[in-house]
C-alpha cells in the first residue's frame, strides 16, 4: 500500500555560506493510513519544520515529499493552497478558533470555504460535532467551552472535506490531563477507524502510549524509531526528551 506521506532525503536550511541554519538534515521517513506518529525531541530541533514541510507549509530546501502519491516540492506556490484544502487538516495548540462564532459556525465556516452551500455545510457541521463528542454544545461560543472542547471544535474543522491526512502541532500542551485524554483518543480512533494518517508533534509525555510509532528529532535529524506502545514508553524510559 502507498504511503499517505513519503519523505525523502529532504533538508531545510536558511541562509547560505557561513551564516547557513540546517533546520532539517536529510531526513527520510513514511506514515501509512491508520497510524498514529508522535515526533518528538527537544525545542528547536526541527520537529515543526518537518511537520510544516508534511503540510506544505513550508517548502523543502531539497528532496522530496509526495503526499497520496502526488509530489509537492517543486510545484507552482499557486497550486499548494488547494493542496492543503483537498488532503490535510491541520490542529493547533492554540484552537484559533473564532471566539464571535458558535461550536457549529466555526466548523461550518471551513466548510463553505470548501465550496459547500450553507444548508450542506451546516449539516456536515453537525455530523463532526457529533463525531467528535459535541452534538450537545454547537450552539456553544468558544470562551464557554473548556479546553479540550475547544480542541474537539479544532478537530472537527480539520476534518472538513474529509482529509485523509491530520497534522497536529503540540494539541494537548495547553490542556489538562482528562481534557488531552479525550483529544488523544479521537485523534487515535480517526486514525484507527476511519484510515487517517495523523502526524503528532509534542513534548507532552502523557500522550506517548497513543502512538503506534514514535521518531525522535535532535538537531534537525530524525534519530530513533521506535514501532509500538511498549517501545514509545521504554524510549521515554531512557530519557529521550519528549
Amino acid at each position: 500500500m502507498e504511503p499517505l506521506i513519503q519523505v525523502r532525503d529532504v533538508t531545510k536550511t536558511y541562509g547560505s555560506g557561513d551564516s547557513a541554519v540546517h533546520a532539517l538534515r536529510p531526513t527520510n521517513l513514511t506514515v501509512q493510513a491508520g497510524e498514529v506518529l508522535l515526533m518528538c525531541g527537544p525545542s528547536g530541533s526541527g520537529k515543526t519544520t518537518l511537520l510544516s514541510i508534511m503540510g506544505a507549509i513550508l517548502s523543502a530546501t531539497s528532496g522530496s515529499v509526495k503526499l497520496l502519491g502526488q509530489e509537492i516540492v517543486g510545484i507552482k506556490e499557486s497550486r499548494l493552497p488547494d493542496i492543503r484544502l483537498s488532503n490535510i487538516g491541520f490542529i493547533f495548540q492554540g484552537f484559533n478558533l473564532f471566539p464571535a462564532l458558535t461550536a457549529l459556525e466555526n466548523v461550518e465556516v471551513a466548510l463553505t470555504l470548501k465550496g459547500l452551500s450553507k444548508s450542506a455545510a451546516r449539516k456536515r457541521a453537525q455530523e463532526l460535532l457529533e463525531q467528535v463528542g459535541l452534538g450537545d454544545r454547537v450552539k456553544h461560543h468558544p470562551a464557554d467551552l473548556s479546553g479540550g472542547q475547544k480542541q474537539r471544535v479544532a478537530i472537527a474543522r480539520a476534518l472538513a472535506g474529509d482529509p485523509k491526512i491530520i497534522l497536529a502541532d503540540e494539541p494537548t500542551a495547553a490542556l489538562d490531563s482528562q481534557s488531552g485524554q479525550l483529544v488523544m483518543e479521537t485523534l487515535s480512533t480517526l486514525a484507527r477507524d476511519r484510515g487517517r494518517a495523523v502526524v503528532i508533534v509534542t513534548h507532552d509525555s502523557r500522550v506517548l502510549h497513543y502512538g503506534t510509532r514514535m521518531v525522535h528529532i535532535a538537531d534537525g535529524r530524525l534519530e530513533e524509531q521506535a514501532h509500538g506502545n511498549h517501545e514509545a514508553k521504554q524510549v521515554e524510559h531512557e530519557g529521550v526528551p519528549a
